[in-house]
């Protein structure tokens, strides 16, 4: 089931799409599409929905985030081999965790560069929804504990990650920087999280053009690792990592600027664009 919600900020409303990818309406079934709508029980009931007798919507405007209430934002450094190669670091002997502080945006909502940002960059990641509480999971039950899949833009200031001290986070957390979408597709849905073609496009060149069968570190062991250093519950995101082509690994490095746009997307997990502006305190809110 691939799982949406549309409109303005704050008022979005469920949806899903039907077998020909319409958009149908699901608030006649349930008012929001939450971390509590993850719940196994609770997907088991919506996929039980005809959805083809849902009323169509013709014109949604804005996509939002897939569900709402999204808890911890943890993303994975270096956790495709490609990547680790372009940026000459070595490879991780076990995952890089970091926390994104963002407030996660629609897939389509503009991306704004910082104050003072020189080396904001993008990647295309492969977001990965709890759907039941993980704690110290087995490897082999870890892939039980997601609800789904979805795209993910981890927007990255890499002056602020690399060069100002500390930990990763403040290159990784600003406002914006945490498009997530369009829809979720739950897990019945992706026969193999690691064989998922990925790529990124800045202005209609393509930058990155990968595949989920390059990570190290594979879904399962994610969640089965993360949860062996914090509980995980239902509406929590992995982001697991980008291929190579960000603008970091380009030669000499190339980064966002006001007026560019993104596209990316994820092969059955849909695509997103982004616009690039300036700062605007006037976007953030």
């Amino acid at each position: 089931m691939k799982l949406l919600r549309y409109g303005p900020v704050g008022s979005e409303k469920p949806g899903c799409l039907d077998a020909q990818g319409k958009l149908r309406d699901l608030s006649g079934k349930l008012p929001d599409i939450t971390a509590q709508t993850l719940d196994p029980a609770q997907l088991k009931s919506l996929q039980a929905i005809d959805v083809a007798s849902l009323p169509l919507v013709e014109n949604p405007g804005r996509i939002g985030t897939p569900y709402s209430g999204i808890g911890k934002f943890i993303c994975i450094g270096l956790n495709y081999s490609d990547h680790a190669a372009e940026t000459g670091a070595e490879v991780p002997k076990e995952p890089i965790l970091f926390n994104k502080w963002s407030v996660p945006t629609g897939p389509n909502d503009p991306v704004v560069i910082p104050k003072g940002s020189l080396k904001t960059d993008w990647e295309v990641e492969l977001g990965v929804v709890i759907g039941s509480k993980a704690r110290y999971v087995s490897l082999d039950e870890a892939l039980k504990h997601v609800a789904g899949y979805c795209v993910v833009n981890d927007v990255s200031e890499r002056e602020y990650q690399i060069e100002r001290g500390g930990t990763w986070d403040k290159g990784k957390g600003c406002d914006t920087f945490g498009p997530v979408g369009p829809w979720l597709v739950t897990a019945d849905e992706v026969a193999d999280p690691q064989n998922l073609a990925m790529w990124l496009e800045v202005n209609g060149k393509r930058f990155q053009d990968g595949s989920t069968k390059t990570m190290i570190f594979d879904v399962a062991y994610l969640v089965h690792y993360i949860s062996q250093f914090t509980t995980l519950y239902p509406g929590d995101l992995i982001s697991t990592g980008t291929p190579p082509g960000v603008g970091l690994g380009q030669k000499p490095p190339l980064y966002l600027k006001a007026g560019d746009v993104m596209r990316l997307g994820i092969e059955g997990l849909g695509e997103q664009e982004q616009k690039v502006h300036a700062w605007d305190a006037s976007l953030l809110d």
